[in-house]
């Protein structure tokens, strides 16, 4: 080889490997700023809210969820309220956002005995059960996950439940992990064997978006495929009442006047909400449907300002522009945020300024940023509040509505709103798709002083399905695009339906039964399919078949009330686990082969 030919070669070799070079650089940098799909949501929070979609009528309608103490904590009511004779109260506060039945848990579903369940802190149970809730919402089946890198990031802190219980020797040997925040994402981890990161974070009212912003993180370190994303608080003793109630500026009537003339303190909630979040390129690759996107985040702490607990406003200008650099964007970018909004005389004030300061300038009069908080709804969910604004959000992008913000009819005088442009939500604002992506904000900011702002985008339009070719062995018929659903040869589709328990099973064909009357345009052969693929199969079993779905509704009805119907098949599994089709090819292997079928199964005997 001349001196002229290597020269040529390692030409070509280094003009190679420098292409290699940027490639993996292109695509480590796309890696670093992929954005975060949210593909599945569960919630429960005060106004008897059980699913987003319960959230999203309570907001749609302006409903106040704010109520009396609650009756099922064992709280002395008389001693607490001052109404016992001669009691003269030991709380100022007189209501609150309670979820209803906040310690009512299917233990039997997890596997969990009656006497660790006891031992459980609700908050543990509680979110537990919403975490499966949002991998079905999500079309995931939560036990497909065992084994996979799916990861756990969960705001929680210790509410005092176990305080007395060590007494009770039963339940001493589940306390410790029963009552320990760390658990609350281990729990779900464990109970659905995930292997990727399980973090429990505390930064007290900024703790789920701080779990948003670690697992936005993770995602695109590939240190998980996957990732639930959560907050919890349930008041298990009133201790916020009491003793904290003159630290934490408890406005008397239990609400938060976001923004508002009356804020006079904030109101104390409770509620737990979990999102299903994967890489953007992962949602579409599985086919999930993405609800919306996590376009970039950042967090940062107030450091030594003028107080420990205390807002600190430049710090809050500070985050909002590192989530907004994060994300690429400039302030004109957004559109509205959810607001922290406590409904305090002293952090709304510093908030908006805040707001009025990075996103109220350079944007044009007829755009202003349009500013809300659902705490005027629900009162403040703690270590959940994060997750109740994410899944507002999400749901007022889906519906195209921003709800209004109640007690604020009369803008606070304690802000100079003319100082931006900057609107309160006093009325639902229509929030239509346009020209531009639709973009909102999402503030967090924890007594620690952790500050956490999340930048939301709506769904990016579905890439249109790769055109099949025209003709040859590749082409593909089309009535095989969609996944088949499972139906009977020649008959209508089978609804499969399965529980832990022959209650739970009643249970579910009531929950599937009020789905088909709220939702009459479903067509019942995808819901078939959905019930078939994203759901898990457990050992209590029933098919349910009809033509339509009045059909249909009757055979889940008698299916709830234990009749017998011509459109449902139940029974018991012995083992859950593989199926298995036995064939018995062309002989007679052992007498009577396949009379029982013949017998048991009429589609089997027609055949």
């Amino acid at each position: 080889m001349s001196d002229d030919d290597k020269l040529r070669y390692f030409l070509r070799r280094v003009t190679a490997n420098l292409h290699e070079t940027r490639q993996r650089l292109s695509e480590i940098e796309a890696a670093a700023d992929e954005p975060i799909a949210i593909v599945g949501m569960g919630c429960r929070f005060p106004g008897g809210v059980r699913s987003p979609q319960d959230l999203w009528e309570l907001l749609a309608g302006g409903v106040d969820a704010i109520s009396g103490f609650p009756q099922d904590r064992g709280w002395d009511l008389e001693e607490l309220l001052g109404t016992g004779p001669g009691s003269e109260g030991s709380s100022h506060v007189r209501a609150g956002g309670f979820i209803e039945g906040a310690g009512e848990f299917d233990a039997g579903f997890f596997g969990i005995s009656p006497r660790e369940a006891v031992a459980m802190d609700p908050q543990q149970r509680m979110l537990l059960e919403v975490a499966w809730e949002a991998l079905e919402r999500a079309g995931i089946d939560p036990l497909s996950l065992r084994g996979s890198s799916t990861g756990v990031f969960a705001g929680a802190s210790s509410t005092g439940y176990g305080w007395g219980l060590g007494s009770q020797t039963e339940l001493e040997g589940h306390l410790v992990t029963g009552t320990a925040s760390s658990v609350l994402s281990g729990r779900i981890a464990y109970t659905l064997g995930l292997e990727g990161p399980a973090v429990t974070v505390d930064t007290a009212c900024s703790s789920a978006l701080v779990s948003l912003h670690l697992a936005a993180r993770a995602l695109r370190a590939q240190e998980c495929s996957l990732a639930l994303v959560g907050g919890v608080f349930v008041a298990s003793t009133p201790v916020m009442f009491t003793d904290f109630s003159a630290q934490l500026g408890l406005a008397p009537d239990g609400r938060c006047k976001a923004f508002g003339d009356g804020a006079d303190g904030m109101g104390v909630a409770e509620g737990s909400g979990v999102i299903v979040v994967e890489r953007l390129s992962d949602a579409q690759r599985n086919g999930h449907q993405v609800l919306a996107v996590v376009r970039g985040s950042a967090m940062n702490q107030d450091g030594a300002s003028n107080g420990l607990t205390a807002p600190n406003g430049p710090a809050q200008q500070r985050v909002i522009r590192a989530a907004l650099a994060d994300a690429r964007l400039s302030p004109a970018d957004i559109d509205a945020v959810e607001a922290h909004g406590t409904g305090t005389a002293l952090g709304d004030p510093i908030e908006a300024q805040a707001l009025l300061a990075t996103y109220g300038q350079e944007r044009p009069e007829d755009r202003p940023l349009l500013l809300g908080s659902i705490k005027a709804n629900l009162g403040h969910p703690q270590q959940a509040a994060g997750m109740a604004g994410v899944i507002k959000m999400v749901l007022a992008l889906r519906h195209g509505l921003l709800p209004r913000t109640l007690h604020a009819d009369r803008p606070s005088p304690h802000i100079d709103w003319s100082s931006g442009q900057v609107r309160l939500l006093t009325e639902a604002t229509p929030w239509q798709p346009g020209e531009r992506p639709r973009r909102a904000g999402v503030s967090g900011f924890g007594m620690s002083g952790t500050n956490v702002h999340v930048i939301l985008a709506e769904a990016p339009a579905a890439e249109p399905p790769a055109e099949a070719p025209a003709s040859g062995e590749d082409a593909e018929p089309a009535e095989l695009a969609d996944p088949p659903a499972p139906v009977l040869a020649g008959g209508p589709p089978v609804w499969l339906v399965s529980s832990r328990s022959e209650a739970g099973l009643a249970a579910q064909a009531r929950r599937l039964a009020a789905f088909t009357g709220d939702q009459p345009g479903q067509d019942p052969a995808a819901v078939a399919w959905s019930l078939a693929t994203t759901r898990s199969a457990f050992e209590y079993r029933a098919a349910v078949l009809g033509a339509d779905q009045g059909e249909l509704a009757a055979a889940l009805n008698a299916l709830t009330t234990g009749r017998r119907h011509p459109g449902v098949v139940s029974g018991v599994a012995s083992r859950v686990g593989k199926k298995v089709f036995v064939f018995p090819g062309q002989g007679a292997q052992w007498v009577g082969m396949g009379r029982e079928m013949l017998v048991a199964s009429p589609v089997f005997a027609a055949r």
